[in-house]
């Protein structure tokens, strides 16, 4: 299975390409080719310091959708708009929003899209083939880079793709010590979304680092 990452090279797209290349094949995108290759390169470094081989290559964000079975978007909000309206080739293709619309003010807040959700706004915005997915949205962002320490957090996974869900599913299961969780469907995102900016909140006003959530 091949995972292309659309802004693969900020710091959550690079921290889930070294996540996962040691489990599949793993193409990070990027509006710069070069960036995505020198970001590969380090990747591949890192691993290399821990024992692990990986497939991990880098091309441009077209490029990387149209290798991939699964497409994650690895971008901040305010930039999915600008950024799907450049690409195409999403049919039939599982794609994964780990987007969380949200704003710093003298606290962080949940700001939803007119359709109530990022992930809604992007299956509005994609052919109806494209295959929805929420997934990996409470993870703090520093975590993913940590490589030397294990996820061990929960993972809501929404969508209304049954068959689209079980593989995310599985590809969050084979991530360090992430347990998916079936969240319900696709409409469910925006109180996955809202936990996030609650999450950096909580570690904010009690002095706490990359809190996440786990269920018991």
């Amino acid at each position: 299975m091949k995972i292309g990452i659309v802004g693969g090279t900020g710091d959550i797209g690079e921290g889930m390409a070294m996540r996962l290349s040691p489990f599949y094949d793993v193409v990070v995108g990027s509006r710069e080719q070069d960036k995505a290759e020198a970001t590969c390169i380090m990747g591949r470094e890192q691993l290399l310091k821990r024992g692990k081989t990986c497939s991990l290559n880098g091309v441009t964000n077209q490029a990387a959708i149209d290798a991939a079975d699964i497409v994650i978007l690895a971008i901040p909000f305010k930039h999915v708009a600008g950024t799907l309206a450049t690409l195409h080739g999403f049919e039939n293709k599982i794609v994964v929003s780990p987007v969380n619309p949200m704003e710093k003010q003298d606290h962080f807040v949940f700001v939803p899209p007119n359709e109530g959700s990022a992930a809604l706004m992007i299956q509005k915005m994609l052919p109806k083939e494209a295959r929805i997915c929420s997934a990996f949205n409470t993870i703090a962002a520093n975590k993913w880079k940590a490589l030397d320490e294990e996820l061990d957090y929960s993972v809501p996974v929404c969508s209304d793709d049954a068959d689209a869900k079980k593989e995310v599913m599985a590809v969050v299961n084979r991530i360090s010590h992430l347990k998916a969780f079936d969240a319900g469907p696709l409409s469910v995102s925006s109180m996955v979304e809202s936990l996030t900016p609650l999450l950096l909140n909580i570690a904010r006003y009690n002095k706490m680092r990359d809190v996440g959530i786990r269920f018991h």
